[in-house]
């Protein structure tokens, strides 16, 4: 019993209380020390799927595609990056449309602190901080080239802020909505990379991540707009409360400091934008830089050939042999000597 007691705390989320309701009482989380506990099992978790997926999906992969050692590392990566993003999205999807947060998109922000979690929100939430927390050992692992260490811990540590910070101040309904944007627009991403690495002309899926990066963003910005700068504000309960999980709604009541925090994010969006127009126009700049120059292959091909002469015969060829138009032989006769 003692065993048990101790796996319940690596396997299962802490915390739970017996929350009252109209239709009775209904057992719900709220977090703690202990969660660092089950984040580490899952961190364990973690280490061990991304090396079944890595060794009996990627590895036979790579063997048969013969890739360059860059292009070779881009793979695994975003190999990876589909297996998880894939089942981030269907889990999140699900779990935000059982719990009413997409039919009802004031239970966004009404009731703030959302202090007490269902089982299915913090056990989620657990296993994205495990994931994220076991990409910092799998640099090591998947031996990542120095280069690309930097940008990977930039990716790692935003997400792992952005997932620490919804969890911890009591915005987990607000942080699934933007997890399950963002995962849906890096999972056409990291898929278009994919295709183009098995076959280099093939670039469609690439601009269906476009118009899916573009949607998700202009989303993103009208949710931050609509929960900070007209939910929050509306708050009954506008003190500062830590004890009840109310750390700065009182502040959003102030116009200067929301408008400050929307302006924030707006240029925060904004530079994301940036980035993604300068990458496509550099894309496009490089499709046409190709397209030109095959036709201008071709063209010095096409000249090449009929500037080329031509060896005409004299008459025709009957068996192999040339004759002249009348019949006769071309070549001329020696004459016998008398």
């Amino acid at each position: 019993q003692v065993t048990a007691k101790t796996a319940f705390l690596f396997i299962l989320p802490q915390y739970n209380v017996s929350v009252p309701t109209a239709d009775g009482e209904l057992v719900q989380y709220h977090y703690g020390l202990k969660d660092l506990v089950t984040i580490l099992f899952y961190i364990f978790i973690a280490i061990v799927l991304h090396a079944v997926v890595q060794e009996y999906i990627l590895d036979k992969i790579n063997r048969r595609l013969h890739l360059s050692k860059v292009k070779h590392s881009k793979f695994n990566e975003s190999g990876q990056l589909v297996a998880f993003h894939l089942t981030s999205v269907i889990w999140c999807l699900y779990v935000v449309v059982t719990e009413g947060y997409i039919s009802n998109p004031r239970s966004l922000w009404e009731n703030y602190p959302h202090v007490y979690l269902p089982y299915q929100v913090k056990f989620f939430y657990l296993c994205q901080l495990a994931y994220w927390l076991h990409a910092l050992p799998e640099l090591y692992f998947q031996k990542v080239r120095k280069e690309e260490i930097p940008r990977q811990l930039r990716c790692i540590t935003l997400y792992l802020l952005h997932i620490a910070g919804a969890y911890l101040l009591n915005l987990t309904r607000l942080g699934l909505i933007l997890l399950l944007l963002q995962y849906l627009a890096e999972f056409f991403f990291h898929m278009a990379r994919l295709v183009y690495f098995t076959d280099e002309n093939n670039e469609k899926l690439f601009n269906v991540w476009a118009v899916v990066f573009v949607v998700t963003r202009l989303f993103t910005l009208t949710l931050y707009i609509l929960v900070i700068g007209l939910g929050l504000p509306r708050v009954e309960t506008q003190a500062l409360d830590p004890e009840r999980g109310n750390f700065f709604s009182f502040l959003f009541n102030n116009i200067l400091f929301r408008m400050s925090v929307l302006l924030l994010v707006c240029l925060f969006q904004a530079s994301v934008m940036w980035r993604f127009i300068h990458f496509q126009l550099r894309r496009w700049r490089e499709y046409w830089n190709e397209q030109s120059s095959r036709k201008r292959a071709a063209a010095a091909a096409g000249t090449k050939q009929q500037s080329k002469p031509l060896k005409r015969d004299s008459g025709y060829h009957e068996n192999g042999v040339v004759k002249a138009e009348n019949g006769t032989s071309p070549r001329t006769k020696k004459l016998k000597s008398p």
